[in-house]
């Protein structure tokens, strides 16, 4: 395993820890508060093509392989139950908890933005929409505990959302990585690129909106 790991980085993760670390990270960017800066999206889809036919030469690691069929039931499990875990601290502690001063880590805009989402959408689609959008899937949760969101309900839209969101993902790179295989070396920077602006998109949409909204409003 390599010394230097770099946590932003979704193939130094997967290349260090494997599937153990996918699932992991699954869990904690969805369940644990301080986990919203983790890669997930790219994370998602290089695991995806670490399971296809071009992993060894992706990770440019002869031999290397992850298997397609645990990978798409282990990653779901894990984002479904860290989700879940949001749900309950938000359920529990929140109020407490997001009553707290911005932080290094910690902003009350993240706060204010999955409040957003339920205001918008409503709690079903906030749930599932909210696994899409970095940030917000991190937030969204322990927000629907806040909010009294019933743990039955919640679970229902979570089991859809997450795998939706990890299988989608993992397909698609997976398919990616099999189609192209000698040459994927020449796709896969600019592949992971065009789903990290995808996955900011609405960040960077909601954010133009609020801030015209301010404007008009001053």
């Amino acid at each position: 395993m390599s010394l230097a790991v770099n946590v932003l980085d979704a193939q130094s993760l997967i290349t260090s820890f494997g599937l153990a670390g996918i699932c992991a990270i699954m869990f904690a960017e969805t369940g644990l508060l301080i986990g919203f800066f983790l890669p997930g999206d790219s994370l998602l889809f290089l695991a995806g093509v670490a399971s296809s036919g071009a992993a060894a030469v992706a990770f440019h690691k002869p031999g290397f392989h992850l298997p397609l069929a645990t990978l798409l039931v282990a990653a779901p499990l894990c984002a479904i139950a860290g989700a879940q875990t949001g749900h309950l601290i938000g359920a529990r502690v929140g109020s407490k908890l997001f009553a707290r001063q911005d932080s290094r880590l910690f902003k009350r805009e993240y706060v204010e933005k999955a409040e957003g989402y339920f205001t918008a959408y409503g709690a079903p689609k906030a749930v599932v929409l909210a696994r899409f959008i970095p940030i917000v899937r991190t937030f969204l949760n322990p927000v629907a505990g806040v909010l009294e969101m019933p743990a039955g309900k919640f679970f229902l839209w979570n089991l859809i959302g997450g795998v939706v969101w990890a299988d989608g993902v993992i397909l698609l790179g997976y398919v990616l990585g099999d189609s192209l295989k000698g040459s994927i070396d020449t796709y896969l920077l600019p592949a992971i690129g065009l789903i990290i602006v995808v996955s900011l998109l609405p960040v960077v949409i909601e954010a133009v909106r609020s801030r015209r909204q301010g404007k008009h409003r001053a």
